[in-house]
């Protein structure tokens, strides 16, 4: 068999990068060259991924892998030494082009870069932190890049890419200590943490000297991520939650990915047989939304679930909490706090922003709210307005029936 082309590459590479979830990036600004006020990339405005900033801007990113050879042989990685995979593997240079090329294409905005373990952790390292060297160095390339760095490497390697990249990701792989043992002998709980650590401090200590000294050189600008595998192993989503919530409280981390497990050829047989609903991943970034966004403690996200330690699936996360808690409802939408407002089913963020402006010049009736909202149907049994209370509806047995999706939405999730 001869060399392979570029394009064979990207083929086998771009498409082993799909199972890591890990792609979305904020944070993000413009990168100014010393000394001049011109570069290749913006950050305002087969491998490709879509993601979207909390502005809500959809970005494009290149999205592949430096490699899958890979020296370790995690039980759930279709990359792992042990798979009878295609084989592939870029030089630093090579992703450098493709970078360039499709940028000039306007294909995409930024690279997310990722790499099975070739040869040693360090010389991975070495070679990821390469290609983001020589786009910014060599190439003036200012748009977003997002390096995913491993544990294993050398503390200084995983601080220089901290030094090109706008956002730096450690997977920690499973919720579970006992689940990464078990699935993934190579790999070490305590190291992942400790790396993950040493990148919080050097994010805080880089944003500490920005503000004392001018030209002080950016580290990760846009944070540190993680990702967690889900179903491959027997955690709960209560067990993921808590981990989770641990993870950003103990890492500052920008966000936390899930990604349902996925049955790969020639399995191995410590894995199930098959992969947990999609839906089941959607409602962990539902929940993993209720603590970042809407005021949810863990441990009220962790009352959402049921008798098995797993969220509902034919509802989300806010209304099972919602239904558990009807005391709490329904809520008075021109006299109840933003918290308040916050927990009523099917009102988002931006909603709740908005009725607590309008009701400063108006009495809510219940055709405002229902201007605000996808589902007022949802809404209803939650809330009072001028012309609307409800009578006995938060009572009713038959509520969660009446509020859950129908069977074809779900199904959508599960496709």
């Amino acid at each position: 068999m001869g060399a392979q082309t570029t394009i064979e590459k990207l083929e086998i590479l771009a498409d082993a990068a799909k199972y890591d979830a890990s792609c979305a990036s904020s944070g993000t600004a413009k990168r100014n060259s010393a000394g001049s006020a011109k570069g290749i990339g913006s950050t305002e405005g087969m491998g490709i991924c879509h993601a979207y900033a909390p502005d809500g801007r959809c970005i494009s990113l290149l999205k592949i892998l430096l490699t899958n050879h890979c020296v370790f042989d995690c039980h759930y990685c279709i990359n792992r030494k042990s798979s009878n995979v295609r084989r592939a593997r870029f030089t630093p240079q090579e992703v450098v082009d493709l970078t360039l090329s499709f940028y000039r294409r306007n294909y995409i905005e930024g690279l997310f870069l990722s790499s099975g373990i070739v040869k040693s952790s360090n010389h991975t390292m070495e070679q990821l932190v390469e290609v983001a060297r020589m786009l910014r160095e060599e190439h003036d390339f200012r748009g977003y890049i997002h390096l995913k760095t491993i544990p294993e490497a050398d503390p200084e390697l995983v601080h220089q890419a901290g030094l090109y990249a706008d956002r730096v990701s450690i997977n920690v792989e499973l919720p579970t200590d006992a689940g990464l043992t078990r699935l993934a002998p190579d790999k070490s709980a305590r190291q992942i943490e400790g790396a993950m650590g040493k990148l919080k401090s050097d994010i805080v200590e880089a944003k500490d000297n920005k503000k004392r000294f001018k030209h002080a050189p950016r580290f990760a600008p846009a944070g540190q991520s993680t990702q967690m595998i889900v179903g491959a192993d027997a955690a709960t989503d209560a067990d993921i939650v808590g981990k989770a919530s641990r993870l950003y409280d103990s890492f500052r981390l920008r966000r936390v990915y899930y990604s349902a497990f996925s049955p790969i050829p020639d399995a191995s047989a410590v894995l199930p047989l098959k992969r947990p609903p999609l839906i089941r991943e959607h409602r962990l970034y539902q929940s993993d939304w209720l603590m970042r966004f809407y005021g949810y403690q863990p441990n009220e996200v962790m009352q959402a679930t049921e008798d098995d330690g797993n969220l509902p699936l034919d509802i989300d996360p806010k209304l099972a909490w919602a239904l558990k808690f009807r005391e709490r409802f329904p809520v008075d939408v021109n006299h109840a706090s933003k918290e308040a407002l916050l927990r009523v089913p099917g009102l988002g963020v931006r909603a709740v922003q908005r009725i607590l402006a309008s009701r400063r010049h108006r009495t809510m009736r219940l055709d405002d709210v229902a201007q605000l909202t996808v589902s007022i149907g949802k809404v209803r049994p939650f809330i009072v307005t001028a012309d609307w209370r409800p009578v006995l509806l938060t009572d009713r047995a038959d509520l969660r029936a009446l509020l859950a999706p129908k069977t074809e939405q779900l199904e959508l999730f599960a496709a």
